[in-house]
């Protein structure tokens, strides 16, 4: 019979104050029950708090818990059997990355997976467990699902919006700086919405009077190098198209726009919190609580297949008042009212 897993509170007066050498002895005090009471009782972890412990433990019931207790002298104040787990990886946008952690998720057997951006390496380990995606671009042409409607196989989700989401972030690079004349576009090219992205962008550029150049951002070396190059001339600005390199290179790229003086838009909120210009990208825990759904409803026994992908129906615009004093830029009223976040 497989054990289940018990979290046990302990109320222990200041037991947060406890020398190693005390929390030492307490623990092989523990040991030696445990082993008195056999295979049916497992010890994982602990975390101390106050005047409280928190102990991890395998046990086949709640009864051999509280006869370990019993005898060890320490108090099983509060007994709870973990019914679900959550476990989580981040590939850091790093497709090796992505595709060892799908392989170690799908390992555990679990009930669902809730991916954000582009979940192939999860397809590409199982097609039987359920997936649930969010921020994802073009499921239908990256052959993720069969349609919007239908989706099919063991994946569903919400989008990151239509390539078309990409001609505004231009757009508004030329509302904001209208003397703009050169757009510098980071792009990452391990996906098929970085090249999808900036043709759009590129589409709609000669109506707005703009060259644009793109940049790849494989690594910051890239980044760096690609973007103070297109800085030696002038009038530029920058947009950052969405993928998941783009933030963890966050800082760098927010630094390099402020260095170079770039009026910037991006596609996510965290670059305009972190002193980044602009921001137009869908609500993003809109799309994590439309995702909580999915997995409730998969949990109750609904298929994947049978629930629709859906696009993103609440987007931010985000504009820090901050930066664009310091790039020497006076916002326009229209675009300050339509903003739902200003940033002071």
């Amino acid at each position: 019979m497989a054990l289940r897993k018990f979290i046990i509170e302990r109320d222990i007066p200041k037991v947060g104050t406890f020398e190693r050498e005390q929390l030492r002895g307490a623990a092989a005090k523990s040991n030696g029950v445990l082993r008195q009471l056999g295979p049916d009782i497992q010890w994982l972890e602990s975390y101390v708090a106050d005047d409280k412990t928190f102990c991890v433990y395998l046990a086949k019931d709640e009864d051999i818990i509280r006869k370990h207790a019993e005898i060890s002298g320490f108090p099983a104040t509060k007994i709870t059997e973990v019914r679900k787990m959550i476990d989580y990886r981040y590939a850091l946008g790093k497709v090796d990355n992505a595709r060892r952690y799908a392989a170690e998720l799908i390992e555990l057997a679990p009930d669902v997976v809730l991916a954000e951006g582009n979940p192939r390496p999860l397809l590409e380990a199982t097609r039987t467990v359920p997936i649930v995606f969010v921020l994802t671009t073009d499921p239908v042409g990256a052959g993720l699902v069969e349609s919007l409607a239908r989706p099919g196989g063991n994946a569903t989700g919400f989008t990151q919006g239509e390539y078309a989401l990409s001609g505004k972030w231009l757009e508004l690079v030329k509302e904001v700086a209208p003397r703009v004349t050169r757009v510098a576009v980071l792009r990452d090219l391990a996906g098929a919405s970085g090249t999808g992205q900036f043709g759009v962008i590129q589409s709609v550029a000669s109506s707005l009077g703009v060259e644009v150049s793109p940049i790849n951002m494989r690594d910051a070396g890239e980044i760096e190098r690609g973007i103070s190059a297109f800085a030696l001339q002038s009038s530029g600005g920058l947009i950052v198209t969405s993928s998941p390199v783009g933030p963890i290179h966050r800082d760098l790229i927010v630094a390099l726009a402020a260095r170079h003086q770039l009026p910037a838009v991006y596609h996510e909120r965290l670059f305009v919190a972190d002193g980044g210009l602009i921001s137009y990208a869908p609500d993003f825990t809109d799309q994590y609580r439309q995702a909580a759904g999915y997995v409730d409803r998969i949990l109750k026994g609904e298929k994947p297949a049978d629930l629709p992908v859906q696009a993103p129906t609440k987007f931010e615009l985000v504009i820090n008042l901050k930066t664009a004093k310091a790039l020497g830029l006076t916002v326009p009223p229209t675009l300050l009212a339509r903003a739902d976040e200003v940033i002071e």
